[in-house]
């Protein structure tokens, strides 16, 4: 996890190195076949198509790290999933996601910025208290509508009595004013709130919703302001990130969460073309180290085109097709060593070696 880490920390050009870089923290679902498969359990899956939300199978924590590149005159953020570990069931996911965070850190303490990006299931106590331990670290999450928000804390009157912890009550419906034009597609308030999950703190509160009047809304926080970010804007590859002007500076934390998604690619990738569910193995340790060396050859893949310059042209290439390419030159090159050992071994004519060395070079390959 930690040697995954630093090699993707050192495709950041020295010119980027002021710029966040994210940890993304989400879970996954394998269904599995039988009761065979030790630490194997009955699971909820909003999103199974099985007729049922339940399904047997394992669960997995992963962290990935997400980095800023320079490609085509774009600033690319590039990710790599640092590593997964089964849920037992022994400790929360949360807690399992916290432990993993504190792994990580060693290696991203010389950056400014590092911040978490999690949806509404892991903005809980147990996760967000990660971010008082770390100086650098920060948190920018999705959370439930019904979250208790309370408006900072006025300042003191200088009566007798004990001062107010925090102002008053604030609804999401009423009390957030939308943007008069969609930021990425939604309408957005945003104000400095208190809320229970974050303690004393404050944070920033964002709103969000398809419609000025009605609709639903969803609620998100940040516990890092526009101010404390040195984001080069103008030079991101997405929008609305790419925006400029002063009134998209406050919602700057809002579009970062965008770069949450990319932890969704890489289960698809993974599962698609990888076989990160197809493992046989019964021992859970078994499972975690295959899993893992699974996810290994995939990050090695990923961070090839920006080590190598010989396949800087799959930087935008699907992964797919980067996969059969690389496994095609495999094939050839380990076709090519065998056969001219054996060649070589079994055949004494010097006629044959030079004709078969000939040839080789004229494809384009050096014995």
């Amino acid at each position: 996890m930690n040697v995954t880490a630093a090699m993707a920390l050192k495709l950041v050009p020295k010119y980027l190195g002021s710029q966040p870089v994210f940890l993304c923290i989400d879970d996954t679902m394998v269904p599995k076949f039988g009761k065979k498969f030790e630490g194997i359990s009955k699971l909820f899956d909003h999103a199974a198509h099985n007729r049922s939300n339940y399904l047997n199978g394992h669960c997995f924590v992963s962290v990935m790290l997400c980095v800023p590149v320079w490609d085509k005159n774009k600033i690319v953020y590039q990710s790599v999933s640092l590593s997964y570990r089964m849920w037992q069931k022994k400790e929360s996911k949360l807690e399992l996601a916290a432990s993993m965070i504190r792994q990580a850190m060693p290696e991203l303490k010389e950056k400014k910025n590092v911040i978490i990006l999690c949806d509404s299931w892991y903005t809980k106590s147990p996760l967000v208290s990660v971010v008082d331990e770390y100086p650098n670290l920060d948190l920018i999450g999705n959370a439930r509508c019904d979250s208790v928000l309370y408006a900072p804390a006025p300042q003191p009157t200088g009566r007798r009595g004990r001062p107010a912890k925090h102002g008053r009550r604030l609804a999401i419906e009423e009390d957030f004013t939308l943007s008069k034009e969609k930021a990425g597609g939604y309408y957005t308030g945003v104000r400095r709130v208190l809320t229970n999950i974050f303690g004393t703190r404050e944070v920033l509160a964002y709103v969000t919703a398809t419609q000025r009047e009605g609709g639903s809304r969803r609620l998100f926080f940040s516990t890092i302001f526009p101010e404390q970010l040195q984001i080069f804007c103008a030079w991101q590859e997405k929008a609305p990130l790419n925006h400029t002007g002063s009134s998209w500076m406050q919602y700057i934390p809002l579009f970062l969460y965008s770069f949450r998604w990319n932890i969704e690619v890489s289960y698809y990738e993974q599962k698609t073309f990888w076989s990160l569910c197809s493992y046989m193995v019964r021992s859970r340790k078994g499972i975690e180290m295959l899993v893992n060396l699974i996810n290994i050859a995939y990050c090695a893949m990923k961070l090839l085109p920006y080590q190598y310059e010989i396949f800087s042209k799959y930087r935008s290439e699907s992964v797919q097709d980067f996969r059969f390419a690389l496994s095609e030159r495999i094939r050839q090159e380990v076709f090519l060593t065998i056969f001219v050992k054996k060649s070589e071994s079994m055949i004494k004519s010097s006629v044959f070696i030079r004709t078969l060395k000939y040839l080789v070079q004229q494809k384009g390959y050096h014995l």
